[in-house]
């Protein structure tokens, strides 16, 4: 959540000028691509390449372990068969470059990484069939369990105890309730704070612990058409939000972006849990604490969206993407209650998992 002032804002030309002195690639094509705190740009090279250009917000730009940690871990899941993106070299063998440049705000110096272009397209745009559902769990959980294999020097940084965005600091929005003034979602969002307060921060001892990607959502999956009229996962996207987590974390905020993208929300849950289970059975204080969870996962984003919006209202659209919708999958789950969707989930799930 970066504030105005950091965010980066360069120009195409300026983008083909970094690509040509960093890389020596001719940019025969640039253009921007979604982006929540940073600035990304695809590039097609006239020497046949296709790249993603990422510059980050001048505020993440300072942390150069952390990005170094985040690109590794992108490498490291290329190389044990997941489709992550890997960053291309400059010409002196970096994998990422500082540069200077005023964007309104004084000279301020961005974080620059050329990443390799993976195919596809994002997830909230096909249909989720069961069986995409499945794969998109079963994905979730296997990127969990190569991620904890990483072995690296920086990889304390990961540890990050005050980031917002992590399920375990909850109690972080509370400073953000009072954007929801006068809502009577307002009611909701404080009980769920409240009860992951008094229901999930105890069980959590027995949690598995893991490192999360943290932002599984439906904007950072990618898709292609496979051979039986479906779609397989084709790319991984955005390690910003990387973190020291627990494997329960990753699932319910995987579970929390399908629902925003499915007509059904509450029927997401089985299959999506069937395939993390064929991966990694959950034990039960996770499956107890799922519901609460997921429900948490809600809060930060349309509390850290309604936020973010305050900060770039040029960017409302893409900010607010998940807000709009996920109001009424909260007001749902909540009117439905724990023991209702759970029994949705967990019984759909097993039947699903029976079938295959």
């Amino acid at each position: 959540m970066a504030a105005k002032h950091v965010k980066p804002d360069f120009s195409q030309s300026q983008v083909s000028e970094i690509v040509k002195r960093l890389f020596r690639l001719t940019a025969s094509k640039v253009h921007s691509l979604p982006s929540y705190d940073d600035q990304n740009f695809y590039v097609a090279s006239t020497e046949g390449g296709e790249y993603v250009l990422k510059i980050m917000n001048s505020e993440d730009s300072k942390n150069t372990a952390l990005i170094e940690m985040q690109t590794y871990a992108m490498t490291f899941l290329h190389q044990n068969g997941l489709p992550a993106q890997t960053a291309v070299p400059t010409t002196s063998g970096q994998l990422m470059s500082v540069e200077e440049m005023d964007c309104g705000y004084g000279c301020q110096k961005y974080l620059v990484r050329l990443l390799t272009y993976l195919p596809g397209t994002t997830i909230c745009k096909v249909p989720l069939t069961p069986q995409i559902l499945y794969e998109t769990g079963k994905t979730a959980a296997k990127m969990d369990i190569i991620l904890n294999k990483m072995e690296h020097p920086q990889l304390s940084v990961l540890q990050r105890e005050n980031f917002i965005w992590s399920l375990s600091n909850m109690a972080l929005l509370e400073p953000y309730v009072h954007l929801l003034d006068g809502d009577p979602l307002q009611e909701v969002v404080t009980s769920v704070i409240h009860h992951h307060k008094i229901s999930v921060n105890p069980q959590r001892t027995n949690f598995r612990k893991c490192i999360n990607h943290g932002d599984f959502n439906d904007l950072n999956v990618l898709v292609q058409p496979d051979e039986n009229d479906g779609y397989r996962i084709s790319g991984i996207l955005d390690f910003g939000d990387m973190n020291d987590g627990y494997y329960i974390h990753e699932l319910a905020i995987t579970l929390m972006y399908m629902m925003i993208e499915h007509p059904e929300p509450v029927q997401v849950g089985g299959p999506v849990l069937a395939g993390w289970e064929s991966v990694l059975p959950l034990n039960e204080a996770e499956k107890d604490c799922l519901y609460l969870l997921v429900l948490s996962r809600f809060c930060q984003s349309l509390l850290l969206a309604r936020h973010s919006v305050s900060l770039h209202p040029e960017n409302a659209e893409y900010l607010t993407i998940t807000s709009k919708r996920g109001v009424f999958i909260v007001r749902q789950l909540w009117e439905l209650g724990k023991e209702q969707v759970e029994k949705v989930w967990f019984q759909t799930a097993a039947q699903f998992s029976d079938s295959k």
